[in-house]
């Protein structure tokens, strides 16, 4: 009988802590999801084709081009603009003269 209470009280105190994982706000309203495939609509998306072999890549475009619209810029969308790093200069390699200043301090 002592291992049975033993096994109770193992098991209700693994289950105890997978309660707390559980996520009642992140779920979506049906208006946020009717406002968010209106867009997708306006966009260029048709969920009307059916089955559509190339849905995947069909609603991907079309998120794509709503993030374009509202200009975001996340990981991997497309940004203006340009970056660079480094130098114009150009650079040669230190004389044997100018190691020796470098690293013994002599002038």
């Amino acid at each position: 009988m002592k291992s049975v209470a033993i096994v109770i009280a193992a098991a209700s105190a693994l289950c105890v802590p997978l309660a707390a994982f559980s996520q009642t706000d992140a779920t979506l309203t049906r208006a946020q999801v009717r406002a968010e495939l209106k867009q997708l609509e306006q966009v260029g998306y048709d969920p009307a084709k059916g089955e559509n072999p190339t849905y995947p890549t069909d609603i991907q475009a079309a998120e794509t081009r709503l993030q374009m619209q509202k200009g975001a810029t996340g990981y991997g969308g497309a940004s203006s603009g340009s970056s660079g790093s480094g130098s114009t200069v150009v650079t040669r390699p230190a004389s044997t003269d100018e190691m020796r200043r470098i690293y013994f301090g002599g002038q």
